[in-house]
């Protein structure tokens, strides 16, 4: 997955079950020559055919749909490699909604009263492979940091976490270190023990805040 080229506008997919929150996204971004709406989808697996056929650089994704909701479609879309990031956009903050979301592969997670030039913002962010998240979902994840280390990664566990931390899904991981899925999992089950956590984002946070991870990684 590249980051988008500046010169040109970023292409969005616009995933809403309700046609006039589609109706008011597209009117956000039309007529701003950095944005160009591609199409739009209206339930999940919708969303995978129309990220695969029309290649958008960033999907703007409801969570609860009919068919197939955002979470199992943002986690196709990242597993598939499609080439596009996902930002959810949804009315929902809770961390039952939150963490399902960044761990399927969101690059960012903002609601739907974020003001129009927040969001406008918050995909520019996106397309460039920037992690955007609203205050509250902020919050939610900084929540699940809070606990005591119980253990020292291993070189292998924080190699994978690095990866992680900079977008790769488990499929990229195994590839790039010529190990298996199953193995990439593993590892990163035994690093959520350690760090006290249950989740690939929450795992990351941590690890920052604890400074196994620090930005020039």
């Amino acid at each position: 997955m590249t980051d988008h080229d500046d010169r040109t506008p970023i292409r969005l997919l616009i995933v809403d079950d309700h046609p006039v929150v589609r109706d008011g996204l597209r009117g956000l971004f039309a007529g701003d020559p950095d944005f160009e709406v591609v199409a739009e989808a209206s339930d999940g697996s919708d969303a995978i055919s129309r990220t695969e056929a029309f290649r958008p650089d960033v999907v703007l994704m409801d969570l609860h749909m009919p068919t197939m909701d955002g979470v199992a479609a943002t986690r196709e879309i990242v597993d598939r490699e499609l080439g596009a990031r996902v930002l959810v956009v949804t009315t929902y903050d809770a961390e039952s909604d939150v963490l399902p979301a960044i761990e399927a592969g969101a690059t960012g997670y903002v609601l739907k009263d974020t003001p129009r030039e927040e969001l406008r913002d918050a995909v520019r962010a996106a397309a460039a492979g920037e992690t955007v998240l609203s205050p509250p979902v902020a919050r939610q994840l900084v929540g699940q940091v809070r606990q005591p280390g119980r253990g020292t990664l291993s070189d292998r566990e924080l190699e994978i976490l690095k990866l992680v931390a900079g977008g790769a899904t488990n499929k990229s991981v195994a590839k790039e270190l010529f190990i298996s899925e199953a193995t990439v999992k593993t590892h990163l089950l035994h690093a959520f023990e350690k760090l006290g956590v249950h989740h690939r984002a929450a795992a990351v946070a941590a690890a920052y805040e604890r400074g196994l991870l620090t930005p020039g990684d």
